[in-house]
């Protein structure tokens, strides 16, 4: 079954690729490995929530908004070598916009590897950072960059 059928199957659509708000490409590839630029939660180019985790954005919240970030990162790979050529995720990378004393950033993390292994199955287990930080772009609470292997 392609990754595409996958998505399809679990009732979820690629979404266009966000415009990047720098000078920067959404994703780059280098020899066998694309690099996603870090990806907001973003719908329609509109932020789907503001604020820090542990504050204005529940960690429930949050872990939604990180599953909606590594959504964007697939449509970035997809647009740029097809999401069927992915073989596997290699690594996930996020940043969360934590109120102080919020410690939980792995488990909002949670929300984009738990995607990523439901599109891709043992192919979607990979190595991963979550860190906390005061400010992310658009005052999102969440940023997720993935590096997968493609064929």
């Amino acid at each position: 079954m392609s990754w595409r059928a996958r998505l399809a199957d679990l009732g979820v659509e690629l979404p266009p690729v966000a415009a990047p708000i720098g000078s920067y490409v959404p994703a780059s590839r280098s020899g066998s490995l694309v690099f996603t630029a870090g990806q907001l939660p973003v719908v329609g180019g509109e932020p789907l929530a503001t604020g820090k985790v542990g504050a204005e954005v529940s960690p429930e919240e949050a872990q939604q908004l990180s599953r909606v970030a590594a959504l964007n990162a697939l449509a970035a790979i997809d647009n740029l070598v097809g999401l069927d050529a992915v073989v596997r995720v290699v690594k996930v990378v996020g940043y969360v916009a934590s109120a102080e004393g919020f410690t939980g950033q792995p488990a909002v993390l949670n929300g984009a590897s738990d995607f990523l292994a439901e599109v891709f199955g043992e192919a979607g287990v990979h190595a991963r950072s979550a860190v906390g930080v005061s400010e992310l772009p658009r005052g999102v609470p969440v940023e997720v960059e993935l590096t997968v292997e493609v064929a």
